[in-house]
């Protein structure tokens, strides 16, 4: 790959994590404090990232596949994007917000795939090259985060003038540069038109559902779509549960996890080779209990290390897990199967899982709420605490030690 090529696919990255963290990070605290929304009015505003996750494998294997270059339905999808991120800037109740967000996370999700499609379009040996370029969106998310706690939108004064909404602001200008950008990119044609018809069943990931008679992987896959309603818990609830309790620069912070999925990512493959997929995955669900108790005692004060902590823990929760199951679940599959099952794993967990994990986090945090509108942080963070450790439990007791061969693990190819 050329360098002007290479520096084309990781700009697109930046913008395109860029974007999503723009928004995604605060969105909870900005429903809340700028519409006043209720907690279950919040969870539903997030479960738009599961109906999007269910349905962008239609988008990307009956369109993006089949009849148009990539890189022009990424532009078009990020051009649309930026108008309908402008409308929620002028949004002032949530009754008009939430069918918004709706049409726009249908549209954002494929774009996930879409720019991994360009990328790996480009490259001779994507697990060498690959993550050079993904590396940049993570770096655009952190980018992100640390923008919004420098401009103070976060902060209390900023939240009294109602500043949070400007991130929608810069979401719809970073989308309509990568809109315009992604006409530019690297030619992407369809891909299924070289070979084989357009199966709905490999699409969902139906035709892995076999995989389930393995009863270690059932029990893996059972435990996936359980971790991730504590899972849901950090993304709905952390940044309201900074800036109530008075966490200066909470997003800036926040972005402390990723730099921890860098840092865990690279640690992985030794990790994984070392102690097996078993031990691995153990440590991961043990860190979501611990992270969650850290929240639960941690404060704003003496006790700031305990969310640092936490935030920080985020690197060993999503990469041991879910990177890891994606390794574990390749295993498992075998060259038959390898795209239906990863559709299966990703529709269980980021579409099933989560859409739970999202209801059930907005019930109890307006249930732990008191007459005066502060959360009992406390008793919120004790609850996916305990899920997590009953899944561990769950875990340990069913699933058998297992060898998988470390030559398959392959890392980079992830997305968030």
């Amino acid at each position: 790959m050329n360098i002007n090529t290479k520096l084309r696919l990781s700009f697109m990255m930046f913008l395109e994590f860029f974007i999503w963290s723009s928004w995604f990070v605060t969105m909870g605290t900005f429903l809340g404090s700028n519409l006043l929304a209720k907690d279950q009015d919040i969870s539903l505003a997030f479960s738009t990232q599961s109906f999007g996750a269910i349905i962008a494998p239609f988008v990307v294997g009956l369109i993006a596949d089949r009849y148009f270059h990539a890189q022009r339905i990424l532009g078009v999808i990020h051009l649309l994007g930026a108008g309908l991120m402008y409308m929620l800037y002028n949004t002032s109740n949530f009754a008009r917000f939430f069918p918004i967000l709706l049409v726009y996370m249908i549209l954002f999700m494929p774009t996930l795939a879409l720019v991994n499609s360009i990328s790996f379009n480009q490259m001779k040996d994507p697990a060498k090259e690959f993550s050079g370029i993904r590396v940049w969106g993570t770096l655009g998310w952190i980018t992100a985060g640390i923008l919004i706690s420098y401009l103070a939108w976060d902060s209390q004064d900023g939240l009294k003038e109602g500043l949070l909404k400007n991130t929608w602001l810069m979401a719809s200008f970073s989308s309509l540069v990568l809109g315009m950008f992604s006409f530019t990119l690297p030619q992407t044609p369809p891909q299924a038109k070289t070979g084989g018809d357009f199966k709905l069943t490999e699409v969902l990931g139906l035709d892995a559902l076999g995989l389930l008679k393995h009863k270690n992987y059932a029990v893996f896959f059972i435990s996936s779509i359980l971790i991730c309603i504590p899972l849901a818990f950090y993304y709905q609830n952390t940044s309201p549960f900074l800036t109530e309790i008075g966490l200066a620069n909470s997003t800036g912070k926040m972005a402390l996890g990723q730099v921890s999925e860098v840092v865990f990512m690279l640690a992985l493959p030794i990790f994984f080779s070392k102690f097996g997929i078993k031990k691995t995955l153990i440590v991961a669900m043990l860190a979501w209990a611990i992270r969650y108790a850290f929240f639960a005692y941690g404060d704003a004060d003496e006790g700031v290390w305990m969310l640092l902590v936490g935030i920080a823990l985020h690197g060993v929760c999503y990469d041991f897990f879910f990177v890891s199951g994606q390794i574990y679940t390749d295993f498992h599959a075998g060259a038959k199967y390898k795209s239906s099952a990863q559709g299966l794993i990703t529709l269980a967990t980021y579409g099933v899982g989560m859409l739970i994990g999202f209801w059930a986090a907005g019930l109890i945090s307006e249930y732990y709420t008191n007459v005066d509108g502060a959360h009992l942080w406390k008793s919120i963070w004790l609850i996916p605490a305990g899920i997590s450790l009953l899944v561990l439990l769950l875990f340990i007791a069913l699933f058998k030690k297992e060898k998988i061969n470390s030559t398959q693990l392959d890392p980079h190819d992830q997305t968030y």
